[in-house]
């Protein structure tokens, strides 16, 4: 977020600077899309968006590849001791096999998908593979649509396309990374949007594409079953059709046309016959997250949704690295790993959630464990975790007063992340309990004075 923000202020006064009746943002990943939508919607000017499009597949061993989930899972492997330096060497050499951005359901081709959602893109224009001519005739479209554009982004961003947004997301399986970005977006444009609009959405939205990391395909397999026009067009009754994006057709239009989700294809499922059920999307509330945390359940394991157990606390993302693997670490898989000082105060909210499993474990058949931190993780992780939870603890956050050992207890299905600790207890550590010391100077400084928690978007509060 750190980096996000910046780059949103840069491409916001670049487009304030040039005499331009509209600009097109061509956007690659995770960071650039939001960024360049939150200057977009703050700069006035009439824009349309593309992207850089998804990487092709590789194949390794007969089986396909794709950066970056298959990067996560294939490292966890040499990890744990169950691949060699030779195969590790091998599988990473297949893993970018062309341009483009990550090949599964990352942040940079969710954020995508809602750009084209909320109505600022082409249709089609999220899922064309990087080196394919569908998206250089894409990038075509976008500058002839340009050329006679007049809708600012602002005019575009209603409220009924930001909840269709929220719809798209469930059902993509989509990155935890645009729950964050959505919220920035949304209060740029001063559109009320909220934690509980995405719980709300979540409860009746079943995941319909089968990427990974919540299923098993690839972005050119959702292009090729027909990207995000067929995806609404099975959402159809979940949307508000009235929506007007910058080709000045209303939704309705648009779909009246596009054929349904066709037999030949699994990829994009209907809602009859879901990849998975609704709530693939948890928002979690409780005293460990008072003012809430996310945790994807479609890409977590099912076991763990509900479980108690005792924490192992780590003080920032050094911390971690100088302990995860040490031997006499006290650790087992019931434990709770949690990971602190990682949120935008603390640390810019890097990509840090996804602790790995300490390899002790790893090499003994552990594959997840209940994790918990605030700070976000890529789009392209899966497992049991637990992120974004705010305040965050260098803002005081119950986070921040965890100690070893205390039990802590997850139930997704009830949206609750418990400290099981006596509020006494809690009281007096919090009384000991002092805020880290700011950045020095600079834009750390003045982003770390400034930045709002995750539940409002993580932006700059004079934004």
């Amino acid at each position: 977020m750190l980096l996000r923000n910046l780059a949103a202020m840069e491409a916001e006064e670049l487009v304030r600077a040039q005499p331009m009746d509209a600009v097109v943002f061509v956007g690659g990943c995770d960071k650039t899309v939001p960024a360049q939508l939150m200057a977009a919607a703050s700069a006035g000017v009439p824009a349309a968006f593309t992207v850089a499009g998804p990487m092709l597949t590789g194949s390794w061993h007969g089986k396909r590849l794709g950066a970056c989930t298959d990067c996560r899972r294939y490292w966890s492997e040499h990890r744990a001791g169950r691949l060699d330096d030779t195969e590790i060497a091998d599988v990473r050499d297949e893993l970018c096999q062309t341009a483009g951005t990550c090949s599964v359901m990352g942040t940079a081709s969710t954020m995508a998908c809602l750009v084209e959602t909320l109505g600022l893109m082409a249709p089609g224009g999220a899922t064309h593979p990087a080196p394919s001519g569908a998206r250089l005739r894409h990038g075509r479209l976008t500058g002839q649509l340009a050329t006679t554009l007049a809708t600012t982004p602002r005019e575009v961003l209603t409220p009924a396309a930001f909840r269709n947004a929220l719809v798209v997301l469930c059902a993509l399986g989509g990155s935890t990374n645009a729950v964050i970005h959505l919220l920035a977006l949304a209060r740029r444009v001063g559109v009320p949007l909220s934690l509980h609009d995405f719980a709300d959405v979540s409860r009746t939205t079943p995941v319909l594409v089968d990427c990974k990391p919540a299923g098993d395909g690839y972005l050119e397999d959702m292009d090729r079953a027909g990207g995000v026009p067929v995806l609404m067009k099975a959402l159809e009754p979940l949307l508000d059709l009235s929506t007007v994006g910058i080709t000045g057709e209303p939704l309705g239009d648009l779909l009246a046309r596009t054929p349904a989700p066709q037999p030949w294809q699994r990829t994009i499922r209907t809602v009859e016959d879901p990849l998975k059920p609704a709530d693939g999307l948890a928002v979690l509330t409780g005293s460990l997250a008072p003012d809430g945390a996310v945790l994807k359940t479609s890409a977590a394991t099912a076991s763990l949704l509900r479980h108690r157990g005792p924490a192992v606390v780590f003080d920032g993302p050094q911390d971690l690295e100088r302990r995860l693997d040490d031997e006499t670490l006290a650790v087992t898989e019931d434990h709770v790993l949690i990971l602190r000082n990682a949120g935008p105060v603390a640390a810019g909210m890097p990509e840090a959630g996804l602790i790995p499993i300490p390899r002790r474990l790893a090499a003994a058949g552990v594959r997840d464990m209940v994790r918990i931190s605030d700070a976000r993780m890529s789009g392209t992780g899966y497992g049991t975790v637990v992120l974004h939870v705010s305040p965050e603890a260098a803002a005081g956050g119950p986070l921040g007063l965890v100690a070893d050992g205390d039990l802590v207890e997850l139930d997704a299905h009830a949206g609750r992340l418990d400290l099981l600790v006596d509020p006494a207890e809690l009281a007096a550590r919090k009384a000991r309990w002092q805020p880290p010391v700011p950045p020095p100077r600079g834009w750390r400084r003045l982003f770390a004075e400034h930045v709002t928690q995750a539940d409002a978007g993580a932006d700059l509060d004079f934004l």
